[in-house]
């Protein structure tokens, strides 16, 4: 490969190993990284160039955002050229009367959410890894995050794309038109195709009203079950717009190494991080109060308390959000997997005898979106036992899981996507047809199979 042919500023490309060390991968960590150089376009017309010189040269490309991926999506293993995305960064233009912003693949998620609330709006896709993801990286990954619940996935705010394909073609899909029924709309292929398609360069995005009131509720539970039973009690009475629950060992876990406060004198078996939406109206209130306090009439919840500031509140969400942070030291075996809420309690009841079965002395950690039935499953590596151990005796049980998955008609990646982790397993959750069609489609948007080559299917 003749890096001196690839028409960019030599301040664009990186061939330091110790750069490439750091872009060559995502949060993923069993993978061992070998890329050959880091390449940064500032525009659209360089990832034009940048597409052409690979297709010339036969050399893979693996695109890059903010890396924090857990499926290995962004990591180079065989000497590609990365493609970072980290230049293109800029919020272009707005439109107040549709409320929607033009901006670059580069832009890291929570400014789009500063940008909204400086021009009183409200961009509602919202994860912990908000400051650090790229938009084009969510958009890649279709990323859900907290409040899937009340807003939807990223696919649903994305209204226009501008693409550069593996074969080097400019598309321009939807236009942000908001009715358009000319044939496929190819800009949802694009979204959730873990950049097998091709780069993402330019996205428009939709922003709405900013919510009223967010009232942030935490709240206990001695079973599954009944965690099950509030979310049915909220969700029929209120507008909720996120429902998290976690383990007492995630919340453990958690307390000890954020130093917070324990939110309740008792431990319980499940915590519940409650978000709910009011009209700022006095009945509005009462109606919240209503439904808490028949929530313990009923004996769905054994404890709980409404935050009384936004520091309470943003407490109350840290014992959620800082879980996969604060299980780090551990080097946890992850599965992020989602059935349908309704089949959520009797699915995790099989998966946990399997689990026991396998790993009766190992640490399992449970926590998730349970509002929309993505759950994440953290196996914790024991102390004194090898990464590469731990991982060969977790995949000898993975089948097992995979087959529950299945049984249950879920999928084997809610919100992470298949990259390199769960391609073996990809047949769980969709049929052989299917795949069949990915790998068809794969070809004509990248007949050389240069753009992130191997992950999610192999063609």
């Amino acid at each position: 490969m003749s890096l001196q042919h690839l028409k960019l500023d030599p301040s664009q490309i990186v061939t330091d190993p110790k750069e490439l060390a750091v872009y060559g991968k995502d949060w993923t960590t069993y993978f061992d990284i070998h890329c050959t150089a880091v390449v940064f376009p500032k525009s659209h017309e360089d990832v034009v160039e940048i597409v052409r010189w690979a297709n010339e040269t036969k050399t893979a490309l693996v695109p890059s955002g903010g890396r924090t991926g857990l499926s290995g999506g962004a990591c180079a293993l065989k000497n590609e050229v990365v493609v970072s995305f980290e230049k293109l960064n800029k919020i272009k233009t707005f439109d107040p009367l549709e409320n929607t912003i033009v901006c670059d693949p580069g832009v890291i998620t929570e400014e789009i959410q500063q940008w909204a609330e400086k021009h009183d709006l409200y961009y509602p896709v919202d994860f912990a890894a908000r400051g650090s993801s790229h938009i084009g990286g969510n958009i890649a990954t279709n990323a859900g995050g907290i409040k899937v619940l009340r807003y939807g996935l990223t696919r649903d705010w994305v209204t226009s794309l501008k693409v550069v394909t593996g074969s080097g073609q400019t598309l321009e899909l939807n236009k942000s038109l908001v009715k358009n029924a000319t044939g496929y709309d190819l800009r949802h292929l694009f979204i959730g195709s873990e950049g097998t398609l091709g780069f993402i360069t330019e996205a428009t995005i939709q922003l709405t009203r900013k919510p009223k009131k967010l009232q942030v509720i935490l709240l206990a539970c001695e079973s599954l079950d009944k965690v099950m039973d509030v979310f049915a009690h909220f969700n029929s009475k209120l507008v909720v717009t996120a429902f998290e629950m976690y383990s007492d060992i995630a919340l453990k876990k958690v307390i000890e190494q954020k130093h917070l406060p324990r939110p309740f004198e008792t431990e319980y078996p499940f915590n519940i991080t409650c978000e709910i939406e009011l009209n700022g109206s006095a009945e509005d209130e009462n109606l919240l109060n209503e439904t808490l306090e028949s929530a313990f009439a009923n004996e769905y919840v054994v404890d709980g308390v409404i935050a009384q500031s936004d520091t309470q509140a943003k407490t109350f969400w840290r014992y959620r959000e800082d879980i996969s942070e604060s299980l780090s030291i551990h080097s946890p075996y992850k599965n992020d997997i989602a059935v349908r809420v309704s089949k959520v309690s009797p699915f995790v009841k099989e998966l946990d005898k399997i689990i026991l079965s396998a790993y009766p002395n190992w640490t399992v950690v449970w926590f998730g979106h349970i509002g929309d039935g993505n759950l994440h499953l953290n196996i914790l590596r024991p102390d004194g036992m090898t990464k590469e151990a731990f991982v060969a005796d977790c995949q000898k049980v993975d089948t097992k899981i995979f087959e529950c998955i299945q049984k249950f008609d879920g999928s084997v990646s809610a919100e992470h996507g298949v990259g390199l982790t769960k391609k073996p397993f990809l047949n769980y959750s969709r049929s052989a047809e299917e795949i069949q069609i990915f790998k068809s489609i794969k070809k004509i948007f990248d007949p050389n199979n240069i753009i992130n080559p191997g992950k999610v299917i192999d063609i």
